[in-house]
C-alpha cells in the first residue's frame, strides 16, 4: 500500500458480520468494497416466516446499498467471489476481475448440507435465502390447491403430509408454523378438503429436539409442538428423500413437501486459502479471528469455527456474527493508528430463542429461562429490536398482531416457480372445467407478491 492511499478492506458479504465491519470502520484513512451477490442484507432469523406466508420479503431484507448510502468511503459491488489468494492479495470475481485489498473479511455465510447425499436437495430445499422462501411457501400452498383437486385418497393424504428433516431451531419453527398455516389459517378456505387432516412431521436424528437448549426447554418445545398436531419423531435418522417421500428406520413416509433443516456447511472460502477447516468447511481461526497464516485476512460469522477459553465454539447466529465484525473492525483501526491489538476475540452469550407458533417460545439466558406466552413475547421483541428501520419494525410487529389475534396471514401468495400446478391423478374434469382449471393455473403461477 502506498502511504498517500487509503487502507483498502475488502468485506466478501453482506450479511450481519460484514454489513457490521462496514458500519463501525469510519475513518477517513480506510476504504472498502463490499461485495455481494445478493443486492439485499437478509435478516434470516425470520426467513422461515417468509416461507409459511406470515412476512412478505420486503419486511425482512434491505437494499445494502441502501443501508451504506451515507457512507462515501464504501463502495457496493453486486457480484460473486469464486476465489481470494493471499499471496496476490486479491479476490477473484465470477467473470475473473480480480480486486486487491490490504485486508479482507470473509463473511461469506453458509450453504445447505446434506451429508454428502446432495441429490436429496431438489426433493428437500433447505432455508437460507430469500429465493429459498418463496419457493417453500410455493410449495406449500401448491400442495394444498393440488389435494383441493385430487380424487385418490392416497395421493390426497401425501400430498397434505409435510416433512420437516431437523430439530433446530429452525425445523421447530417451521414445523409449528405449519401446523398453524393448514389448522387455523387455511380452515374453511377449501371446499373438498378439511385442512385439519393436514399432517406436519418434525424428524430429528438426535435424542431430543433444540440439543442448543436446556433438557427442560426441548422437553416442552416437543410438548407444545404436538399439541399443535405436529408428530415429533425422535431418534430417527432419515435414509432417503425421494419425490415419494422420506424414508425413515427403513419405513417409507410418503410426502409431497418436504423440507431440509438438518445441517449447513460454509462456503468454500476455507479451499480458496487452502486453510485448515472443521467438518462443516469452517475455517479454523485464530484467537484474533485471522486465518492461519494470513494476518491481512479475517473469518466471521459462518465463515468461521471460533473456540472460546473452556472448549466451547461460537455459534452461528445473527449476534455473535454482529459482535465478531465489531471486534474485527477495532483490530483493524488498532492496526493504523499504531495502537496495540485488542485481546482475543470474547464472545458475550445473549441467550438462545426459538419460537413454537404464534403463542409459544423457548428462551435461554443462561442464568434464567423462559416458556410459553411470556418466552414468546421477549422472543418477538427481541427480533424486532433487530430489525433495521422504525417501518420494518411496525411493520413486522402490526403483521404479528394481526396474525396473533385473527391467525391470519397476508402474504399467501403462489409466486412462478418451477412447481406448477400439474393435474393430479386420478382426476377427470369435463372440456369447461378443464379450461377454468388451466386459467385458474396460469393465474397462479404467474402471480406476483407485490411486497417483494
Amino acid at each position: 500500500m502506498t502511504d498517500n492511499l487509503p487502507h483498502h478492506v475488502v468485506i466478501v458479504g453482506g450479511g450481519f458480520g460484514g454489513l457490521e465491519v462496514a458500519r463501525q470502520l469510519t475513518s477517513a484513512k480506510i476504504r472498502i468494497t463490499l461485495i455481494d451477490r445478493r443486492n439485499h442484507h437478509l435478516f434470516q432469523p425470520l426467513l422461515y416466516q417468509v416461507a409459511t406466508a406470515s412476512l412478505a420479503t420486503s419486511e425482512i431484507a434491505w437494499p445494502i446499498r441502501s443501508l451504506l448510502r451515507r457512507r462515501e468511503n464504501v463502495t457496493t459491488l453486486l457480484a460473486t467471489v469464486v476465489d481470494a489468494n493471499g499471496k496476490t492479495a486479491s479476490v477473484t470475481l465470477e467473470n475473473g476481475e480480480a480486486i486487491g485489498f490490504d485486508t479482507l473479511v470473509l463473511a461469506t455465510g453458509a450453504r445447505h448440507a446434506y451429508f454428502g447425499h446432495d441429490e436429496w436437495e431438489p426433493f428437500a430445499p433447505g432455508l437460507k435465502t430469500i429465493e429459498d422462501a418463496t419457493g417453500i411457501r410455493r410449495r406449500l400452498l401448491v400442495a394444498f390447491e393440488r389435494a383441493e383437486r385430487c380424487n385418490d385418497p392416497n395421493e390426497r393424504a401425501k400430498l397434505l403430509t409435510f416433512v420437516v428433516i431437523g430439530g433446530g431451531p429452525t425445523g421447530v419453527e417451521l414445523a409449528g408454523t405449519i401446523a398453524e398455516l393448514a389448522h387455523e389459517t387455511l380452515h374453511g378456505d377449501f371446499r373438498n378438503i378439511d385442512t385439519h387432516d393436514a399432517c406436519v412431521v418434525l424428524v430429528e436424528a438426535g435424542p431430543r429436539l433444540l440439543p442448543g437448549f436446556k433438557h427442560s426447554l426441548s422437553d416442552y418445545a416437543s410438548r407444545a409442538l404436538t399439541r399443535l398436531g405436529v408428530e415429533v419423531r425422535l431418534g430417527h435418522p432419515v435414509s432417503q428423500c425421494t419425490s415419494e417421500g422420506v424414508v425413515v428406520d427403513g419405513d417409507l413416509l410418503p410426502a409431497s413437501t418436504i423440507l431440509w433443516a438438518a445441517g449447513v456447511a460454509a462456503s468454500p472460502a476455507a479451499d480458496w486459502l487452502d486453510a485448515p477447516a472443521d467438518r462443516a468447511g469452517r475455517i479454523l481461526v485464530e484467537p484474533n479471528l485471522t486465518v492461519p497464516g494470513h494476518a491481512n485476512i479475517f473469518a466471521i460469522g459462518d465463515t468461521a469455527h471460533v473456540v472460546l477459553p473452556g472448549g466451547r465454539m461460537v455459534p452461528g447466529i445473527a449476534p455473535a456474527a454482529k459482535q465478531e465484525g465489531r471486534y474485527v473492525a477495532k483490530v483493524i483501526d488498532a492496526r493504523l493508528r499504531g495502537d496495540a491489538a485488542p485481546g482475543p476475540f470474547r464472545y458475550r452469550d445473549a441467550g438462545s430463542l426459538a419460537t413454537i407458533g404464534k403463542r409459544a417460545a423457548v428462551v435461554d439466558f443462561g442464568w434464567a429461562t423462559f416458556r410459553g406466552r411470556i418466552a414468546w413475547w421477549l422472543w418477538g421483541f427481541a427480533h424486532i429490536y433487530f430489525l433495521i428501520g422504525l417501518r420494518h419494525r411496525l411493520a413486522v410487529a402490526l403483521s404479528w398482531l394481526w396474525i396473533y389475534l385473527t391467525g391470519q396471514r397476508s402474504a399467501r401468495l403462489i409466486t412462478q416457480g418451477r412447481e406448477r400446478l400439474a393435474d393430479p391423478p386420478a382426476i377427470a374434469p369435463s372440456a369447461p372445467a378443464a379450461a377454468g382449471l388451466d386459467a385458474g393455473r396460469a393465474d397462479l403461477e404467474g402471480a406476483r407478491d407485490a411486497r417483494q
